[in-house]
């Protein structure tokens, strides 16, 4: 049976509103307590009657608030609950301050698989975290249509594990699904099908005319 896994990277983030800030909370925890901004909120509820979309069997997040916030409403078209699964999570970067990332940080982790900083996670350890959170899903629901909501770097991570990726391209059977001047959307959608746990086809859908309906 095919298995069908819709890989989304969440709603447009809280960010252009964003103020000056008093607290003492880590860049890790601000990052996860990130919610939606408006247009995200609104985009969200958009592609949630995505075509493509409908008869949704089961609804995976990370638990960063901005992820549960876009899967909560793929949920609620479908009538089911938003499951929490923190592998889904976004890559820890180990920085107390966004200054303090090197210039040349996320060209160094797409090149090298173990470079990470000291108190973050390396490209093969986001990968094998999502990798291992998708074999769940593929052993426990096989046959079923699923949506995770995770981010970008995640489900970039996982994709270059899952495919081929050489000269900043992600390709899957000779195809480009990502070119050197591809730019993440907010939100972002994967189709990934699987035969038992071998996957058989990978699409990225955009949001356009072709998918829309009114309702």
């Amino acid at each position: 049976m095919i298995t069908t896994i819709y890989l989304i990277r969440h709603a447009e983030p809280f960010k252009i509103h964003k103020g000056i800030r008093k607290t003492n909370e880590s860049l890790l925890l601000e990052n996860e307590k990130t919610p939606l901004s408006i247009n995200g909120e609104k985009m969200a509820e958009q592609w949630s009657i995505h075509n493509e979309l409908k008869n949704i069997d089961l609804v995976w997040s990370s638990n960063y608030v901005r992820a549960m916030s876009t899967a909560k409403y793929f949920a609620h078209i479908n009538n089911l609950k938003v499951n929490i699964d923190e592998r889904f999570n976004e890559r820890i970067h180990g920085v107390n301050s966004w200054d303090e990332l090197p210039d040349n940080f996320e060209q160094q982790q797409l090149l090298d698989l173990d470079y990470k900083l000291k108190n973050g996670e390396s490209q093969r350890e986001v990968a094998n975290r999502m990798y291992d959170a998708t074999n769940e899903l593929l052993e426990n629901y096989n046959g079923k249509k699923i949506i995770v909501v995770s981010h970008a770097t995640a489900i970039m991570f996982l994709l270059i594990k899952l495919c081929e990726f050489k000269n900043n391209k992600l390709l899957f059977k000779n195809k480009i699904i990502i070119d050197e001047n591809f730019v993440w959307g907010a939100p972002e959608l994967f189709k990934l099908e699987f035969n038992n746990k071998e996957l058989i086809n990978l699409e990225n859908i955009k949001y356009n005319d072709k998918w829309w309906e009114n309702e």
